[in-house]
């Protein structure tokens, strides 16, 4: 993997998560220093749920020299089965043969392999610096903390997730995340399933008669993973989620899944240890400006599709990538950040477009989803094929060796060229 040569630039990344550390990656590769700043007071090991990092996530991790890591943990995805509540299949997407399988893993092995990457590499994550503040010089950058303390340098990039400080510095006046309508509920069962599917081969999506069940099993035949998209129109705070025990929530689960086969069985042998929910299942509207100054939107700050998409972990580092590119090639960063959003805005708005087509399908009632079990088979027939649905979207590659070019001004009707 080259390297470039140090440009003398520093970039200030404000979120420790996922996408800050691979943006941090990226720009070392670059040539551009850069340092990560977390608000949290400590680490995020051990926390998270359960993602998926699709191949042309994993196409942009190899950019930065992950994919081997990265493919040593989780399970790979095999085949996505749609059901129809009952055990019938609806559809089966097998995937793309010339693609490399997604992977599912915990967000805690993701962040323990990036952690020991930015040790390794001499990169640092300062933790306890809450942004509250930015301001800009002819020079450069200073980020102001919470703690009283100060950084400064040439760019400050946000990639501190959909509730992002560095949005609304660049606009006060910039939508913030949006409620999807559902809350997330997963955990593990002992219940193994027959076939493929006990083995970890296949990766199931059910429509039940009340709410939207996934399942897996692990790839050791222990078990079976799931989840499920619970219909809340309001949405609950972290504080209102901890209220209800894990075992009140694994007992609604059950309560809406009593007539879904297998996700009933599933949830009878659940482990109510195992429970998590996950009340912020969010989306971003359209963000308006995506940089201003010397500061730039990465990730969920910008273009965080619902978990519909299988694509949030994937974009964020997609775009991570791309953007150091740009810096790279384009020495002025108001090109560069032009540059990266004219290529990026069109790709993660169409995909977060049709995430929350999806969401509303979720989350449409007993008889929506009846519709759409009856329409599902005609649809992946004809204009919902694995091929033109996973091929713009999954084979997306990014070609680190090309030159980045300047985007060309769109010239205004009727003033002069």
């Amino acid at each position: 993997m080259s390297t470039t040569r140090t440009s003398g630039k520093k970039a200030l990344v404000i979120g420790g998560g996922i996408a800050g550390p691979v943006m941090a990656l990226a720009l070392r590769r670059a040539g551009i220093e850069a340092e990560v700043f977390e608000a949290y007071e400590t680490s995020a090991e051990g926390i998270g749920g359960t993602f998926m990092i699709a191949p042309n996530g994993l196409g942009a991790l190899a950019v930065v020299g992950l994919e081997a890591e990265v493919g040593r943990i989780g399970q790979p995805v095999g085949p996505m089965v749609i059901e129809d509540g009952k055990g019938g299949v609806l559809v089966e997407f097998a995937g793309l043969p010339d693609l490399p399988r997604g992977r599912l893993m915990r967000r805690a092995e993701m962040y323990e392999v990036l952690q020991r990457r930015l040790r390794e590499t001499g990169l640092e994550v300062r933790h306890g610096k809450r942004l509250v503040g930015a301001e800009e010089t002819a020079d450069g950058i200073t980020a102001h903390f919470a703690d009283g303390t100060s950084a400064t340098g040439d760019l400050l990039i946000g990639t501190d997730g959909t509730g992002s400080t560095v949005r609304t510095l660049i606009d006060p006046a910039a939508p913030a995340a949006r409620y999807t309508g559902l809350l997330g509920v997963g955990g593990y069962s002992p219940y193994r399933l027959p076939g493929r599917a006990g083995r970890g081969e296949t990766v199931h999506f059910a429509n039940g008669a009340r709410a939207f069940f996934g399942y897996w099993g692990l790839a050791d035949g222990s078990g079976t993973a799931w989840f499920s998209n619970i219909p809340q129109p309001e949405q609950l705070s972290y504080e209102q989620v901890r209220a209800v025990s894990p075992e009140d929530w694994l007992r609604r689960c059950r309560e809406l899944h009593a007539d879904d086969l297998p996700a009933r069985e599933v949830l009878r042998v659940a482990d109510a240890g195992t429970v998590e929910t996950f009340p912020r299942l969010e989306i971003m509207p359209s963000v308006p400006h995506w940089h201003r100054g010397r500061m730039v939107l990465v990730g969920d700050s910008v273009h965080a599709p619902s978990n519909s998409s299988g694509q949030g972990v994937s974009l964020a580092v997609e775009s991570a990538v791309e953007l150091a590119r740009c810096l790279r090639d384009l020495p002025d960063h108001t090109e560069a950040f032009a540059a990266y959003e004219a290529m990026r805005r069109p790709r993660v708005e169409k995909i977060a477009a049709d995430a929350e087509r999806t969401n509303n399908q979720k989350a449409s009632g007993p008889v929506g989803r009846m519709v759409f079990r009856l329409v599902a088979p005609i649809m992946m027939r004809t204009f919902m094929s694995p091929e033109k649905m996973l091929r713009p979207v999954h084979g997306y590659r990014i070609d680190w060796e090309r030159r980045v070019a300047p985007v060309t001004p769109v010239r205004r009707a009727g003033r002069a060229a």
